[in-house]
Formats: C-alpha cells, structure tokens, sequence
C-alpha cells in the first residue's frame, strides 16, 4: 500500500461521534480517549489529535495527542493522559500502521513541528496484540524517552499476599465497624482527605479538582468508581464526643476499562493507617475484581516513579508488590523529525 493513499487530518469538534465510536471498538479501547474525557481539560491543552483515514476514505487509526505545554514545536500523545499512541481497529495491518504512523508525522511537519512524544498503552490494555505501532516507532528512528515501572496484579493468577501485607489485613480485620462504601456524594470528604494527605507529605493538590472528579464521574459512571473506608467510632476511641459517628480515612478512585482496574489516587490519613485500612480495602478489591478476572484479567496499582522513571520510591512499591503485583513498563519515545 502506498504511503499517498494514507492522509493524517485534524480532529474537529464535528467528529466526536465518529471518534467515540471508533475508541470503543479500538483494540485498545479506554474510555480516557474518548472526547468528553480527554476534553475536560480543554483549556490547559491545545488538542493537536488526528484522524487516519485510507484512500476509501476508511479510518485505519486514531492519535489522541496535544501539543507540547513543556517544548515549542512538540506533540505529546498524550499531556494530559497517561498514555497515547495510535489506536487500532482488530483488521488495521502492520503495514498500513507504518503508514498512518508516517502520514501523522508528515502531517504534524508541514505545521511546523519538529519532534513527537509518544506514550503507547502498555499490553495490559490491549483486548488483542496491537504492538504495531512500536515497530513502526523503531523504523522512524524513534527512541525510548522515559521508562516508568507500575504494578500489576494478572487475576487469572495472583500472586499471594506478602506476610506484612496479610498481617496488616488482619489488624484491619479486627475493626468492626470498618466498611467499604462508594458513590459520588462520598466524593468531597474523600477530596478533602486525599488533598490533605498530598499537602502534608507531598507538598502537592491533586491533579484533578473536586469539580473536575465530580464532572468525570457523572459522564462515566460504569468506568470511575470511588472505593472509601469509613471508620464508626465504636472501633476507635474519638477525641471528640460530638464527633460523626462515621468517618472517611481512607480510599481510592477506580478507573475501569475492558482489560484493566486502574487505582488512582490512594490516600489514608493517620488513623486509617494506624489501622491498615488500605490493606483491607485492597484485599476486598482484589478478592471481587479477582471473581471478574475472566472479563477484566489485570489489577494496575498505577506507577511508583519520579522523573521519567529515573527515580524509584521503594517504600510505594513494596507496599503494592506486597499484594502480588509485580512490574509493567509505562514507556514514552521521543521522535525528532
């Protein structure tokens, strides 16, 4: 096939049917790609994606991408997203990958840019093999830009849990008003907590306002769940009398897709780690996605990097591969064209 018949064009607003439906059935379908929730940030990205389409006017691939907020004349896919790269459907061939992938740099020179940051899903999330778009990466010259390492649980079968990690489960255990719950009216007392929890140890806000989880969450209410623990004060003595008999102290935000369960933001103040009661959320985490796993087969606890991958926080990632989880590369490749 010859490369003229493949042409890369800019995404409009005008497409968004047509790119949402074509994301759901990509073979390496995230709800994160489509438009109402890589445009909820509209306003802190120039959004810079393409749409591939063959001389039958047939669309081969998709690029979610932005330009760069960090480098003139760059392309990020994606800035705002924890991945990127090209999304393909089950029938778009090792060829005419090459070929999109080459009508997307043609496209992106003749407007001036000069170079691509290109973050591919990692094969957690492929629903079938789609690593075409590192092959046709390496032709082009790319190079590997930054290596994170996240930690993943494959549910078909999970590792056991590391002693420490089974004795934290058992303390936690012996709380017995401890409670998973949910819903999005949870989701400002959990804000509060996670941005109080960021501020004291990390000096840092979550990437997302209370608004913006609030806005995501009711546009996908099947793929963002949040999971929080609440503590009634039979279980441990409160300072205060007059204080709720119930209380949020710990929890996280779940990001479904086909092939994985992603945690975001994980977060206990000081009581819910005196408690263990992440350790108790996890375990029951685990034990229902584990029942699911022939729908959903990975558990991704997120990165334990800084820097690009160039540090790694040994304390975070004990602490998840305690559970089971062992290492899966998130890779970025830098194109200079």
């Amino acid at each position: 096939m010859a490369h003229s018949d493949i042409k890369a064009v800019r995404y409009e607003a005008i497409f968004q049917p047509v790119w949402d439906e074509y994301v759901r059935k990509a073979r390496q379908s995230s709800f994160l790609f489509e438009r109402s929730f890589m445009d909820y940030h509209a306003d802190r990205f120039t959004d810079a994606s393409l749409i591939v389409r063959n001389a039958k006017n047939k669309i081969l691939a998709l690029l979610p991408a932005c330009e760069s907020r960090k480098e003139e004349k760059c392309i990020e896919s994606h800035g705002g997203l924890t991945y990127g790269g090209l999304l393909l459907m089950p029938e778009t061939t090792t060829p005419e990958v090459e070929a999109a992938l080459a009508a997307c740099i043609s496209y992106y020179k003749e407007q001036g840019y000069s170079s691509l940051i290109y973050k591919p899903l990692p094969y957690i999330y492929h629903a079938y093999p789609a690593q075409d778009d590192l092959y046709a990466l390496t032709r082009q010259g790319a190079r590997l830009y930054t290596r994170s390492v996240s930690s993943v649980i494959d549910l078909r079968c999970p590792y056991k849990f590391s002693t420490l990690r089974q004795r934290k489960v058992r303390k936690a255990l012996s709380q017995t008003s401890l409670q998973m719950t949910g819903g999005i009216d949870n989701l400002p007392a959990y804000w509060n907590l996670l941005d109080q929890v960021l501020q004291e140890h990390h000096n840092a806000h979550p990437v997302h306002t209370l608004g913006e989880l609030h806005l995501l969450m009711k546009a996908f209410p099947q793929q963002i769940e949040l999971c929080v623990v609440t503590l009634g004060s039979s279980a441990v003595q409160q300072p205060n009398q007059d204080a709720v008999a119930e209380q949020v102290v710990a929890g996280c935000i779940l990001f479904h897709t086909s092939q994985v369960v992603h945690v975001q933001y994980i977060a206990a103040n000081d009581q819910g780690r005196q408690i263990g009661a992440l350790d108790w959320l996890f375990a029951q985490l685990i034990e229902r996605s584990r029942s699911h796993s022939s729908d959903t087969p990975y558990f991704d606890f997120g990165t334990s990097t800084e820097q690009g991958g160039k540090i790694l926080n040994e304390g975070l990632i004990f602490q998840k591969e305690g559970f089971g989880a062992r290492a899966v590369c998130y890779d970025a490749y830098r194109l200079d064209f």
